[in-house]
């Protein structure tokens, strides 16, 4: 049974939360058509982009979709139309199939209307499916549809303002961001329960002065947690200084941290400060702490208990007013039944345990940490932004990213540096695990050693860069964009590498 229609307008005017708005909108359609499945798109650069979707999980695996401009497609015909339309999937060219890959149950008839403005610009897209033997549950009664285009004008009204509100908004946050970025203040960027529930549990780890331990695999972003905990915290004005215990050799690392007198070993020609003293009334931030040496530990054992450090050749204790945070990718638990790490040394250490989540944990953040990395080293490079195009952003949101944001960083920068165009394509992005290594080996070193296999050791970049190239081109004829192709990057990429490398058909 259909809402009333008083109720229906006023709750979704009522509600201010973006996101809340839109599943409100979807959902109170489907229950007027008494189906199950629909969608919400807007209209992008780029294509047409799923904003919400509703109907059971593998459903709403959609959002974040992009159905390419150039394709046709039931939603780009009425966004760029302006007019509803009734469609049969399978019987309709404009359905575009790819969007329902992977879904159990497929749609047997769809009621798409158009999303409008107050000045009458399309902004968007609603979809209401039916999922029945020949679309039997859509009621298509001529009074029913324009009571209900009469329900979507008013509800795309409520949802174009807010969109546009929270448009601005991201904009802004962005922004803020990559200026962030730019100026050394933590950018954490994410919106996935996991990544907010961490985040919250950093930001109310920043009221007090306990030790935290922040454990997780590399690449999550540790470092980032810890400055965020000191930002917030009182200790907001005085020094954030961070030693990596496992990027030191043992013999340096007590100095480093406490220092030492002049005098205390052959070459101390002068005090020096350590670590600790330096960052009086900070924070220490220890990273990879698990790798620090027993005889060390029982020394930051002291500073935690009494607040006291002595300088290497020093005769006395001075004591310092720092906060420890910790981090480490070990079991430190493991590393405590084997004998190397002390078990009061990670009482005092773990005080306030952050376990930070894996990307794979967070795969709604992807496409939002990439719009972030692009736009800020884009900043940073000094050159135009580039996007990434449909097919290049589902192929990332597949990639699994085991080096988690850091490799998805570095992922990034060697996409600036190698793309000159302003969209990157599918094609434009190596192998996991294979930036910059040339994916064939050349000809005449195949040839050299069949059983062995080629002996790439004995050439230079350059040479296997070249080689490769010239395989490939003499392969196709000079055909470049067959080449190009079989390379798996765009043309403009292959044509830009042969230009640094000297190749030309003279």
């Amino acid at each position: 049974m259909a809402p009333p229609i008083p109720e229906f307008p006023k709750a979704l005017f009522e509600e201010l939360d973006t996101d809340k708005l839109r599943r409100r909108f979807l959902e109170a359609l489907l229950e007027f058509q008494n189906v199950e499945r629909g969608s919400l798109w807007v209209k992008r650069e780029d294509g047409y982009q799923c904003i919400e979707a509703t109907g059971g999980p593998s459903e709403e695996r959609l959002v974040g979709f992009v159905v390419p401009k150039d394709k046709p497609s039931i939603v780009g015909w009425v966004i760029e139309n302006g007019k509803m339309t009734i469609a049969e999937p399978g019987k309709d060219k404009r359905h575009f199939k790819e969007a329902e890959s992977g879904l159990d149950v497929k749609s047997t008839l769809i009621l798409c209307y158009p999303l409008s403005l107050k000045n009458g610009e399309v902004y968007g897209a609603v979809e209401i499916i039916d999922t029945a033997h020949g679309g039997s549950r859509l009621n298509l009664g001529k009074d029913y549809l324009e009571l209900l285009e009469e329900f979507i004008a008013i509800g795309s009204l409520a949802l174009g303002n807010a969109l546009a509100f929270a448009d601005q908004k991201n904009e802004t946050q962005k922004l803020r961001k990559i200026l962030g970025g730019l100026t050394g203040e933590t950018p954490l960027v994410g919106k996935s329960q996991a990544f907010k529930a961490a985040l919250e549990t950093a930001r109310n780890y920043a009221r007090n002065d306990f030790a935290v331990c922040i454990t997780g695999e590399s690449g999550t972003g540790k470092e980032l947690f810890a400055r965020e905990i000191h930002r917030l915290s009182d200790r907001k004005d005085k020094p954030f200084l961070v030693q990596n215990v496992s990027a030191i050799p043992d013999a340096l690392l007590e100095s480093e941290l406490f220092g030492y007198k002049k005098g205390a070993f052959t070459g101390a020609e002068r005090d020096k400060v350590g670590l600790f003293e330096a960052a009086d009334g900070g924070t220490v931030f220890l990273d990879e702490i698990g790798d620090m040496p027993l005889t060390l530990q029982a020394r930051i054992l002291r500073v935690l208990q009494e607040h006291e450090i002595k300088p290497l050749g020093g005769a006395k204790t001075q004591t310092v007013d720092v906060r420890v945070i910790s981090a480490t990718n070990r079991d430190l638990s493991r590393a405590i039944a084997e004998g190397t790490f002390r078990e009061d040394l990670f009482y005092r250490v773990n005080v306030l345990p952050l376990h930070l989540p894996s990307l794979r944990e967070r795969p709604e953040d992807i496409p939002e940490l990439l719009d972030y990395f692009l736009s800020r080293d884009a900043a940073r490079l000094g050159i135009a932004p580039r996007k990434l195009s449909a097919e290049a952003l589902a192929a990332l949101r597949r990639r699994p990213f085991p080096g988690n944001v850091r490799e998805m960083e570095n992922l990034v920068r060697y996409l600036l540096a190698t793309v000159p165009d302003t969209v990157i394509e599918a094609g434009d992005i190596p192998p996991a695990n294979e930036i910059g290594i040339v994916r064939a080996a050349p000809a005449a070193a195949l040839q050299s050693a069949p059983d062995a296999g080629p002996d790439l050791a004995a050439y230079t970049w350059e040479a296997l860069e070249r080689a490769y190239a010239m395989a490939l081109l003499d392969k196709f004829k000079w055909n470049v964009t067959k080449a190009a192709r079989a390379a798996g990057v765009n043309r403009s990429t292959f044509d830009s590498r042969l230009r640094k490398l000297g190749i030309s058909k003279e």
